[in-house]
């Protein structure tokens, strides 16, 4: 589930920790990591909590419709579909899936009113009344969940949930997003373990993403003696943090990962900049990140392995 990009944002964010706070050491910094990662996949689960737990309101959306006095057409012709669908229930029923709720505490945690409050928004939108006013098929419920997804990504009420939960959200909201889709898509799912595919891979957290924290953090006076020389007339220690550490991240790279082109590297890092840095720092980047590459080429220090990783 996790990209190369989102474990870079990770190592980064660790990284600036450390620099600001005298009392996160190098062994705390990488138990950090490793928590960072598990809270990414947490969150994948408790997106699916959430929306099984907004879809149930349905049901007794559906008891207080027929209780009225005087019903509406709409009332009349009102089912909890939403809920009550192969679709749903398939995930709702899932062992793998409700045994990790458990274990995370979210059937304990979450906030039912706000599920609730999520629910009555979503059913005065004019794609939730078009679907309940329509037999559905099976593509029709796949098209409403995505949508109740959408709905909830843009409600205030469901990133609180999210917030409260893990303060990650925002930076791995896009990895989550995709796992989501990709579910609602599949299901029903004939594998109780399914959710285990969204688990990051070994590759990407470990051999990439912890072996990049690991050796910014350990190298760190050798990476500045490499940067230091490319800076011309700035003084290293008046760059931006931020700056600086994506500088030795991407250094790292150049030196320790054989198989990622060094091109692929500098445009990484000039993206993430972007969003984490001051305005003019891509451009920076770019420039610093191009002179340690071309004298680490003539040098002979960057050995890349593969068709294509030459460059």
């Amino acid at each position: 589930m996790l990209s190369r990009r989102s474990v870079r944002i990770k190592a980064m964010q660790l990284l600036f920790s450390v620099n600001r706070d005298e009392q996160l050491d190098v062994v705390e910094a990488k138990k950090r990591y490793w928590s960072s990662i598990e809270d990414t996949f947490r969150l994948f689960v408790l997106n699916l909590h959430v929306i099984l737990n907004v879809t149930s309101t349905a049901s007794t959306d559906l008891e207080k419709r027929k209780s009225k006095r005087l019903p509406s057409d709409f009332d009349k012709a009102f089912s909890d579909k939403l809920y009550n669908n192969s679709l749903i229930k398939n995930l709702e029923q899932n062992k793998v899936l409700k045994k990790k709720v458990k274990e995370l505490g979210f059937d304990k945690s979450m906030n039912v009113d706000y599920c609730k409050k999520i629910y009555d928004d979503f059913a005065k939108t004019e794609a939730y009344i078009n679907y309940i006013q329509k037999e559905s098929t099976k593509q029709d419920h796949i098209d409403i969940l995505l949508e109740l997804f959408r709905f909830c990504r843009q409600n205030e009420l469901f990133n609180e949930i999210m917030e409260d939960h893990y303060g990650t959200w925002q930076d791995d909201k896009s990895v989550v997003i995709g796992s989501i889709k990709k579910t609602i898509k599949r299901v029903p799912v004939v594998e109780d373990d399914f959710i285990m595919e969204f688990y990051p891979s070994d590759e990407t957290v470990n051999e990439f993403g912890f072996q990049l924290l690991e050796n910014t953090l350990n190298g760190d006076a050798e990476l500045l003696k490499h940067i230091e020389p490319t800076l011309k007339n700035w003084d290293s220690e008046r760059l931006a943090i931020i700056d600086m550490i994506l500088l030795k991240m991407a250094t790292c790279e150049f030196i320790f990962f054989e198989s990622i082109p060094t091109k692929v590297t500098i445009n990484e890092y000039i993206d993430i900049a972007k969003n984490y840095s001051t305005a003019k720092s891509k451009d920076f980047i770019n420039g610093v990140l191009d002179r340690i590459m071309k004298d680490f080429s003539e040098n002979g220090l960057i050995k890349k392995s593969g068709r294509g990783l030459q460059e």
